[in-house]
């Protein structure tokens, strides 16, 4: 079994196991690529967090990451796509506490993406049968569609 380092920063708020935590029981320890696609990942999210509480938070508001890096096996358990970012650590599924927080978060990277002329894969508005959201992230090194879409789990 592979060892990870989950104190590893990967960015000033991030850590390695924070963005590889997991509730199923299996290895979910990713390579060097999948961890430099995960700083890429985590540069976007301090962006967010910073502008986050910047205008609506309480000044030092965390983003609560759900899921990141998944092995082909958690991701499988998980249900999760057989082409998912989530695979390559380039997708992050965030935390939110309703709608609203939801649709600002999702205008908060709309505005980073057009600002910075820099790009994403994925910005999807998620809601589960329960009514409970979460915004998925991703960012991949290159090929990035900019998808931005609504969907119901």
């Amino acid at each position: 079994m592979k060892e990870m380092n989950k104190e590893m920063r990967l960015s000033e708020h991030f850590t390695l196991g924070e963005l590889c935590k997991t509730s199923v029981k299996a290895e979910n320890v990713p390579g060097e690529k999948e961890v430099e696609n995960l700083q890429r990942l985590c540069r976007w999210l301090e962006r967010l967090r910073r502008r986050w509480n910047e205008r609506y938070g309480e000044g030092d508001d965390p983003l609560i990451i759900n899921s990141g890096y998944r092995s082909e096996t958690v991701n499988r358990a998980v249900g999760g796509a057989k082409a998912s970012n989530h695979l390559a650590g380039c997708a992050a599924d965030i935390r939110v506490s309703g709608q609203e927080q939801l649709i600002r978060y999702a205008c908060i990277l709309l505005d980073i993406s057009d600002e910075s002329t820099e790009d994403f894969d994925e910005l999807l508005l998620e809601r589960s049968p329960r009514g409970t959201y979460w915004l998925h992230f991703a960012v991949r090194p290159q090929g990035n569609r900019h998808k931005v879409a609504f969907l119901r789990a």
